[in-house]
């Protein structure tokens, strides 16, 4: 049975969850969350981290646990390995988007020895201790997604959506740099093909809707791309918040907007456009890791 770890990212409750099975952990959140997680485990010892991608609120903890646990093995795509093993272009990138905020919400980012990555890339069938688990290669919000599914649960990443509770809205996060929306579509379809009886989600958590919840961040992916096509930055926050506020309470509305930001969800939609316009032909020019 999966367990959800929420590890409390800035004190907040329902932002980041690291998903437990057995004695594997999907996407064990960024290292400025480590304590939590390390207190929650108690004293037991994980065999493995599944990596959806390596985007610093899913991925950042892994060199801290590999530093820690020697022989802790990190699966991961083969796009998002090199960067594991010298995170520096990562991490360059990501002080772009977050700047002197950096420390405070991710904290430290260690690499990880190339000896303990086992790269995916998409169809594999992974038995680790007594688990077994498919993986899909599922790029959309990143060129080096993977889904995982285990015993009916599929676990999403963020090619899922970012869903806090089961009667708030389903969103699509879209940070940039490599947002591809007709490649998240295609994701969407090679989820729901493994008829997962419930979405594992890192925020937040799980549901059972899966028809619903799938479909839902389908349309949204096509209004919100087509609101960041036609509005500027300043009209497209400011139609999402009210959206998401209009289904979520306040409480709830912020920790959307944590998860979530606002400003990363125009600004990985409008490089997509801008990239698309720029691509001979119109169609989506190829996309980066980071």
């Amino acid at each position: 049975m999966a367990r959800l770890i929420d590890v409390m990212h800035l004190g907040r409750e329902r932002v980041i969850g690291c998903w437990q099975v057995g004695d594997v952990l999907v996407d064990p959140g960024p290292a400025s969350c480590l304590p939590v997680l390390l207190e929650a485990l108690g004293g037991e010892r994980p065999r493995a981290l599944l990596l959806t991608h390596i985007h610093l609120d899913h991925a950042g903890a892994s060199g801290s646990l590999v530093r820690r646990w020697p022989e802790l093995e990190v699966y991961v795509h083969e796009r998002g390995a090199r960067h594991l093993v010298d995170p520096s272009r990562l991490l360059e990138s990501a002080r772009r988007l977050y700047g002197a905020d950096m420390d405070r919400l991710w904290g430290e980012f260690l690499p990880v020895p190339e000896a303990q990555l086992r790269v995916l890339h998409g169809g594999e069938e992974l038995s680790i201790g007594t688990a077994g688990f498919e993986v899909a290669y599922t790029p959309g919000h990143a060129s080096h997604h993977v889904s995982y599914l285990h015993d009916r649960t599929a676990f999403v990443g963020d090619v899922g959506g970012v869903r806090i509770a089961a009667n708030t809205p389903v969103i699509p996060p879209t940070p940039p740099p490599d947002i591809d929306l007709e490649a998240w579509r295609e994701s969407i379809e090679r989820v729901a093909a493994w008829k997962p009886r419930r979405l594992a989600m890192t925020h937040f958590g799980a549901s059972t809707d899966v028809e619903h919840q799938l479909a839902e961040l389908g349309r949204r992916l096509d209004t919100w791309g087509e609101l960041a096509r036609t509005h500027d930055r300043d009209g497209f926050i400011a139609a999402v918040r009210a959206e998401i506020a209009s289904s979520a309470d306040p409480e709830l509305a912020a920790v959307y907007e944590q998860a979530a930001p606002g400003d990363q969800l125009y600004a990985g939609l409008e490089r997509y456009w801008r990239k698309r316009s720029s691509a001979p032909g119109g169609e989506p020019a190829p996309q980066e890791v980071l």
